[in-house]
């Protein structure tokens, strides 16, 4: 089998993205497992790696066939999208119009058959609505250009796996849009994915809403009889392995030792909060149900140190990883 060619999209040009690039690709482990190839700016990649110290040559590609993978060298679909003395650290319409043609690009590039996955540096969502693409995030962004009705956020990290039913909306209208189906069609995405994943009867625990998931009526107004209950015993009629909803706080302190596969979170905070004190640096995020394999760094833009040098290239690392072991294998001669 041949490595898979991963599509890393750059991200947001002011941020952390094209340094936390050069840090990975200059990394043997990660050209071990897989073939990157940079959508974005090569003269910002080059920046960056002068930035922090990197011997790595930037090659600035129209098509990815040019590519030869070089280990002494980084490959970039080159969009000539981003000015020479553009600012790090500040959001910028034009980071913006550039994140979102990267990913665009990648998409194309793996719906063409010319990359195998996508892995996305991060982007600023101020950013991308200053350029006026209004899109809350990465995952909606893909679900569009993919023509995908509904995808799910999964985030894993070395102790833990945790997808969400609701993502980037208030907290208000997160709880107005959980109801039983889209909790069914969450966790049937959770079962097919860790089936995938070589988990043959995995074990799904599914949070509740309220305090003590509600704590038999006396917190909230039925919520988890109402939204979340129903959708528990449809898939445990199916055979599934689910319990739930559970207390959040106990479920994610059993899932963390071992006693779960998979969390199901009710909205953005419910999961993101356990996966990032668990190890912000060596979470992963995870697009499930779109018909390109898509993963991330599970942090932002962090204007705040972006173009000193310092940022941290392992939740990339990461990503990559996970990109590899899900992208489809290819014969050699592929």
């Amino acid at each position: 089998m041949s490595l898979p060619t991963i599509a890393i999209t750059m991200g947001d040009a002011s941020g952390i993205g094209p340094e936390i690039i050069m840090k990975a690709l200059a990394r043997p482990d990660v050209r071990e497992m897989c073939r990157p190839l940079v959508v974005g700016d090569a003269e910002r990649l080059r920046l960056a790696g002068s930035i922090v110290g990197s011997s790595l040559t930037v090659n600035s590609l129209e098509r990815p066939e040019h590519a030869r993978y070089a280990p002494d060298e980084v490959e970039c679909i080159d969009l000539k999208l981003i000015p020479r003395n553009h600012p790090f650290g500040r959001v910028s319409p034009v980071s913006g119009e550039g994140a979102f043609r990267f990913i665009e690009r990648a998409v194309r590039l793996v719906e063409a058959g010319q990359a195998d996955a996508i892995c996305t540096a991060p982007l600023s969502k101020e950013a991308l609505h200053a350029a006026g693409h209004k899109y809350p995030g990465h995952t909606e962004l893909l679900a569009e250009l993919t023509g995908t009705p509904e995808v799910s956020m999964m985030l894993v990290s070395p102790k833990l796996r945790v997808i969400h039913v609701t993502t980037h909306i208030g907290l208000i209208d997160a709880i107005a849009r959980i109801e039983p189906g889209l909790v069914e069609r969450v966790i049937e995405r959770a079962q097919t994915t860790l089936v995938k994943a070589g988990i043959a009867s995995p074990r799904i625990g599914v949070c509740g809403i309220n305090p003590h998931a509600g704590e038999n009526g006396l917190f909230g107004y039925g919520e988890e009889e109402q939204k979340i209950a129903p959708a528990v015993a449809a898939c445990r009629a199916r055979g599934w392995r689910v319990e739930g909803p559970l207390p959040a706080d106990t479920l994610f302190f059993l899932a963390a030792r071992g006693d779960y596969d998979m969390v199901v979170a009710m909205y953005h905070d419910q999961g993101h909060g356990p996966i990032k004190v668990l190890g912000l640096e060596s979470g992963v995020n995870i697009t499930v149900g779109l018909p390109v394999i898509r993963t991330s760094v599970d942090h932002g833009t962090a204007f705040d140190i972006a173009g000193k040098g310092i940022a941290d290239e392992g939740s990339l690392v990461e990503a990559l990883r996970q990109a590899a072991d899900l992208a489809p294998q290819r014969t050699a001669a592929a």
